[in-house]
């Protein structure tokens, strides 16, 4: 049995791949509870209190993805930068 840890993290994973979106929709993440098997192997589990690890987790990853592209963006102004200098 996955840890919930572990379930939070595909839920988040596969509604990012799924709709390229953080914001979470309720009706998805009471299909992935209910489908993906959190109720079955956590029966006291509240669907909001998991809802709400999700979506804690979508802003972690869109957070790092934001400050991922900030990195390389400027990355490439420094290097656009050194190639301007006489």
């Amino acid at each position: 049995m996955p840890k919930l840890s572990e379930y939070v993290e595909m839920a988040a994973n596969e509604y990012l791949q799924e709709t390229g979106q953080d914001e979470l929709d309720a009706r998805w993440v009471a299909e992935f509870f209910q489908d993906g098997g959190v109720q079955d192997d956590y029966p006291r589990q509240d669907l909001v209190a998991f809802s709400a690890m999700v979506l804690n987790a979508l802003t972690k990853k869109s957070e790092r993805a934001g400050k991922q592209t900030r990195f390389q963006l400027d990355k490439i102004v420094h290097f656009v930068r050194q190639l301007r200098k006489p």
